[in-house]
């Protein structure tokens, strides 16, 4: 018998494992926290470090929301339990005990839990946020267009409410995390895809 607890705290941890500040370390870059925007994302990181630093912290944020989800589906648990694993991963990315609960704003690993729990979740998500960016050339904008639509594809795609309902709090967190974008957004002030500036 699955113990959910265990499932759920681990991948909280994994979820904890800040791979913007690891991948720095390892390619003997600044700490993002410490420069551009202080936050341990992709997109700061490719304004600071470049491209290379910036796709490897986009891909391990998105495989530490994927391998929970999958490991818990593939143990055959349930769909709330999945739900919850994915919760746990994406919090653990916003919150991770490891680096002072000092996290980044989750984009990349919600769209790893999405893609966790089914395949095309993930290329939904995927594929708003790229509309967006070529229409608005706004990460920002693009990424919470995708996250407030996520909810909605998951009761299409999925069903029972479970999967849904996480993934309504986690477009929630994302949206309260990137308030300082939505400000920005507001004021005509944010960052353009391209614009080299920190923010």
């Amino acid at each position: 018998m699955l113990d959910y607890g265990l499932l759920i705290v681990a991948a909280y941890l994994v979820g904890s494992i800040a791979s913007a500040v690891l991948v720095c370390k390892l390619l003997g870059k600044e700490d993002p926290r410490t420069e551009g925007s202080g936050n341990p994302g992709a997109t700061n990181v490719l304004r600071l470090h470049g491209k290379q630093a910036a796709m490897l912290t986009l891909f391990g944020d998105g495989l530490k929301g994927f391998l929970p989800v999958l490991a818990a589906g593939l143990l055959g648990a349930p769909a709330q339990l999945i739900a919850l694993v994915g919760l746990a991963a994406f919090i653990g990315h916003l919150y991770p005990i490891f680096f002072g609960f000092r996290g980044g704003k989750g984009v990349a690993t919600f769209v790893g839990v999405l893609f966790g729990m089914y395949w095309l979740l993930g290329l939904c998500f995927v594929t708003v946020w790229l509309l967006m960016a070529v229409v608005f050339r706004y990460s920002s904008l693009a990424a919470l267009t995708a996250a407030v639509l996520a909810p909605l594809y998951t009761l299409w795609l999925l069903p029972g409410p479970a999967f849904a309902a996480a993934n309504a709090l986690m477009a929630m967190l994302l949206l309260w995390r990137h308030n300082s974008n939505i400000k920005d957004l507001l004021a005509g002030t944010e960052n353009k895809i391209g614009n080299d500036n920190p923010g």
